[in-house]
């Protein structure tokens, strides 16, 4: 009798089994409209294709830049050919942004890329989350701010101490805030691992 028991109850767990997919199914409206939603992730592809135009014209300015100094190089002087390098360390950086926001966002918001057709591929591409991406570009933000606060601090007659300080309180403002991004990033992922151990 129990055999039979055993046996009459185990169609009865198949068949709540099987009703758990179908109560899980969305309606066909829903699944459309979530369709819908996640295809429109390819509207961002034309914001990161103008990205390109723009390290295209980025990079049309370094070379004209370059190109325009290089011939009166020797007659500069010192203070002169650092101002110049610190500009083409400005424009430099604010290059690697642009590729950091365009390859970044592309993988984390539109599509993955397949990195084994690239051998260069670099490695941070696939690692780089959005948490980590807001730290990369607080951070390159923050470089070319103090890059172009030392240009001034390199010709301090160009500007009057008020336009100094607030340049000075922006620049400590950002730092501030990169500060805060790293610790808000610290204490979530030590509060998800603290819930992982538990």
């Amino acid at each position: 009798m129990a055999c039979l028991r055993r046996a009459r109850a185990r169609p009865t767990f198949a068949r709540e089994a099987n009703r758990e997919p179908v109560m899980a199914k969305s309606q066909p409206a829903e699944r459309a409209l979530e369709g819908l939603l996640f295809a429109s992730r390819w509207l961002m592809a034309p914001f990161y294709l103008g990205l390109v135009v723009a390290l295209l014209a980025l990079l049309f300015v370094f070379a004209h830049e370059l190109i325009e100094m290089l011939p009166g190089l020797a007659s500069l002087e010192e203070t002169d050919v650092i101002l110049w390098l610190l500009k083409l360390i400005d424009l430099s950086l604010v290059g690697n942004l642009i590729l950091t926001v365009m390859l970044a966002g592309y993988e984390n918001f539109v599509s993955r890329m397949d990195h084994r057709e690239h051998p260069d591929w670099p490695h941070w591409i696939g690692k780089v989350d959005f948490g980590g991406m807001k730290l990369k570009l607080i951070a390159s933000i923050a470089a070319i701010s103090a890059i172009h606060l030392l240009g001034i601090f390199m010709a301090p007659d160009s500007m009057d101490g008020a336009k100094l300080g607030w340049l000075i309180a922006i620049q400590l403002a950002i730092v501030a805030s990169g500060l805060a991004l790293a610790g808000m990033d610290y204490i979530e992922e030590r509060g998800r691992a603290l819930h992982d151990k538990s």
